[in-house]
C-alpha cells in the first residue's frame, strides 16, 4: 500500500479503531506510558445515544488507572440497589450489595455519553495520542513486522503503518471482517426500546426491572436528573412505531401521571446479541470490546466486559511496543478474557431468559421458583450481595502458579484496594501508593531483603514500584527504611485480614492489578525470576522503565 502522499507511511505504536469506551480507555492507558497512539473514529463526533447505564467496581478502579476517576465520578449514582418485581410490583429479588472491596461500590448507575466524554477530554494530556474523526478503515495488510493500514480520511484515502492494531469497532467490527474471525453465538428475536428522559418524572433513585409477562421493563435513575426506561416489543410493534410520541406515551402511562409532558433526549431500538469471536487475537490484530464479545444488558456487563478487556490489553501492548516485554505477551490477552467473557455472556443471557417471559404461566411459576428461592437466607444473602457475579480467575497467560502454598491460591485473581497510610497521606487508596506499573508487595518483610539486591535490581529496571506493608503502628518506625522501598500502614485491617486468609505474603502484582505470583518471603528471589521468563519482561527496553517511573507518583 502506497502512503497516498507520496512519502513512507506514517508509522504507529497502536492504532486503535473505534472510539467508543474502550478504544478510548486504551488510548489513554496508553498515552499514560507514552505509548505513540492513532485513534481513528468513522463517525464525526462521539455517539450520543442510550447505551450503558451500570459500571461496576472493576471498571471504577480501571477509570482510577487513567487518572480520570475524579471526572467520572460526578456521573455516577453509587451504590445502586437493583430490584426485580413481578407484573403486580411485588418484589421477587433485590440486589444491593456494599462491600468495596476493590475501593469502590459494584454497582453504579452512570450516563455513559458524558462519561466517554470523560475519557475524550483525557486524551488532551498526551503528546503521544492522536485522534482523527470521520476517518473509516478499509483494509489492512499485516506483514509479519507491522500493519499497513487504509484509512478512508475525510481528504481521501490514506496508508498509515502500526505495529500492532486493537479493533474496538462494535459488534459489527470491520476489524473482525479483516482477521476472518467468527463471531458465534446467537442473536434474540426479541427488541427493546430504550428512552432516556431529562427532568426524571419518578425521582427514585435505584433501579427496577418489572418482570411483567404483559409486557417486560426496566426504569433506571440516573445521574443528572435522567430516567431511562427499557421496554419489551412486542411481535408486530415496528421500529416505526416507536418512534410515535403516542406509542411511547402509552407505555409510559402506567409509570407517569403526565406521558406527554416529558423531555426525551435519546431513544433507540435494540437487539440482544451473545457472541464470542472465534480468536481475539490475529498476529498484529486484536479486538476487543463489542468487537470481540456482545451480551445482553442484564447485567449491565457489556460495557464493563469491554473495560476488562482495555485494562488487561493496554499495559500489555506498553510493554511489548517499549521493549520491556517479548510479542508472546499479548497471547495471554485471549487466554485470560476469553473464559471469563463467555462466563458473563451466559449469565446475561440466562437472566434475560428469566426476566422476558410473556407467557403468564411459565411467569407464574417462575415468580413462585425465585420466591421460594429468597426465603433461604444463604441464598438471598448470595444474590443480595451480588456474589452469583463470577469474578475473573486466569489459570493460563501472565501468571505463574506453583510457588503458592495458599491452598486458594490468589495467583490470577484481582487484588484487594482497601484504604492505607503512608507517612505523608494518612488515608489513600492501595492503588495510589503502587505506581501505575508492576508491584511488589510483601506483608511486614522488606522487599529488598526478600529478594536480593541482583533479583531486586531486575525488577526496578522494569519499573516495579516496592511496596511494604505493615500494621499500622509501625508506619512510622525508620529501621528498614530503603530509598526504592514505599512503606504503607494497614490502618483498616483489610490487608492483615486478607494475608492471614492466605499462606503466601509476597505478591507481585501486574499493572492492572491482578495478582501474577504468590510465595512465602523465602521463595521470593526464585518466583520473581519465573515471572520475568513467563511474562518475557527485559530489563531495559527502549526507556520504558523510565517512563513508567516518571509518572506521577504518590509521595512517600
Amino acid at each position: 500500500m502506497d502512503s497516498g502522499n507520496g512519502h513512507a507511511p506514517e508509522l504507529f505504536d497502536v492504532l486503535i479503531v473505534g472510539a467508543g469506551p474502550v478504544g478510548l480507555t486504551i488510548a489513554n492507558m496508553l498515552g499514560r506510558y507514552g505509548v505513540r497512539t492513532l485513534l481513528v473514529e468513522e463517525r464525526p463526533s462521539l455517539i450520543d445515544y442510550p447505551r450503558g447505564v451500570g459500571i461496576d467496581d472493576e471498571s471504577l478502579r480501571t477509570m482510577q488507572a487513567t487518572g480520570l476517576l475524579d471526572r467520572i465520578l460526578p456521573h455516577t449514582n453509587p451504590n445502586q440497589i437493583m430490584r426485580f418485581v413481578d407484573g403486580d410490583r411485588r418484589l421477587l429479588a433485590e440486589i444491593a450489595p456494599t462491600d468495596q472491596q476493590f475501593g469502590w461500590p459494584k454497582r453504579s448507575g452512570f450516563i455513559q455519553p458524558l462519561v466517554d466524554a470523560e475519557l475524550l477530554r483525557g486524551l488532551e494530556r498526551f503528546d503521544s495520542v492522536e485522534i482523527r474523526w470521520g476517518t473509516a478503515m478499509n483494509d489492512c495488510d499485516d506483514t509479519g513486522d507491522d500493519v499497513r493500514v487504509q484509512l478512508d480520511t475525510p481528504d481521501g484515502l490514506e496508508v498509515v503503518r502500526a505495529r500492532y492494531v486493537v479493533g474496538s469497532d462494535g459488534g459489527r467490527s470491520a476489524t473482525r471482517r479483516t482477521m476472518g474471525v467468527t463471531f458465534e453465538g446467537t442473536t434474540s428475536s426479541t427488541r427493546w426500546l430504550v428512552v432516556d428522559i431529562d427532568g426524571d418524572p419518578l425521582g427514585h433513585p435505584n433501579l427496577e426491572v418489572a418482570a411483567d409477562p404483559a409486557r417486560p421493563s426496566v426504569s433506571i435513575s440516573l445521574a443528572h436528573g435522567i430516567r431511562r426506561f427499557e421496554f419489551l416489543l412486542h411481535p408486530g410493534e415496528s421500529d416505526a412505531d416507536a418512534e410515535s410520541p403516542e406509542f411511547l406515551a402509552r407505555l409510559l402511562e402506567s409509570f407517569v401521571p403526565h406521558p406527554d409532558r416529558l423531555d426525551v433526549i435519546r431513544r433507540r431500538v435494540y437487539t440482544h446479541h451473545s457472541r464470542i469471536a472465534g480468536q481475539f487475537r490475529k498476529g498484529r490484530l486484536l479486538l476487543a470490546g463489542d468487537a470481540a464479545h456482545l451480551m445482553p444488558v442484564w447485567q449491565g456487563q457489556g460495557y464493563n466486559s469491554g473495560i476488562r478487556d482495555a485494562a488487561n490489553l493496554g499495559w500489555k501492548l506498553a510493554a511489548v511496543v517499549t521493549g520491556l516485554a517479548g510479542d508472546t505477551l499479548l497471547d495471554s490477552y485471549d487466554l485470560e478474557r476469553r473464559k471469563h467473557a463467555r462466563a458473563m455472556i451466559d449469565l446475561s443471557t440466562m437472566v434475560g431468559r428469566i426476566i422476558s417471559p410473556t407467557n403468564p404461566r411459565v411467569a407464574a411459576v417462575r415468580d413462585v421458583a425465585v420466591r421460594a428461592l429468597a426465603a433461604v437466607p444463604p441464598l438471598k444473602r448470595y444474590v443480595l450481595g451480588m456474589r452469583f457475579k463470577p469474578m475473573p480467575r486466569y489459570d493460563r497467560g501472565a501468571v505463574v502458579h506453583g510457588w503458592s502454598r495458599s491452598p486458594n491460591s490468589a495467583v490470577g485473581t484481582l487484588f484487594i484496594q482497601p484504604w492505607v497510610a503512608t507517612r505523608a497521606q494518612p488515608d489513600v487508596l492501595l492503588d495510589e501508593t503502587l505506581g501505575p506499573w508492576f508491584a511488589v508487595l510483601c506483608w511486614n518483610n522488606q522487599p529488598r531483603k526478600l529478594l536480593g539486591n541482583s533479583e531486586f535490581e531486575r525488577w526496578k529496571e522494569l519499573g516495579a514500584r516496592f511496596v511494604e506493608a505493615r500494621p499500622a503502628t509501625q508506619l512510622h518506625w525508620t529501621g528498614h527504611d530503603d530509598p526504592d522501598v514505599l512503606v504503607v500502614g494497614d490502618h483498616t485491617g483489610a490487608l492483615k485480614k486478607w494475608f492471614d486468609g492466605h499462606l503466601d505474603s509476597v505478591l507481585f502484582l501486574r499493572p492492572d492489578r491482578f495478582v501474577a505470583g504468590a510465595c512465602i518471603a523465602q521463595h521470593a528471589p526464585e518466583l520473581g525470576a519465573a515471572l520475568r521468563s513467563t511474562l518475557t519482561l527485559t530489563p531495559g527496553g527502549t526507556d520504558a522503565a523510565g517512563r513508567m517511573l516518571r509518572l506521577a507518583q504518590p509521595a512517600s
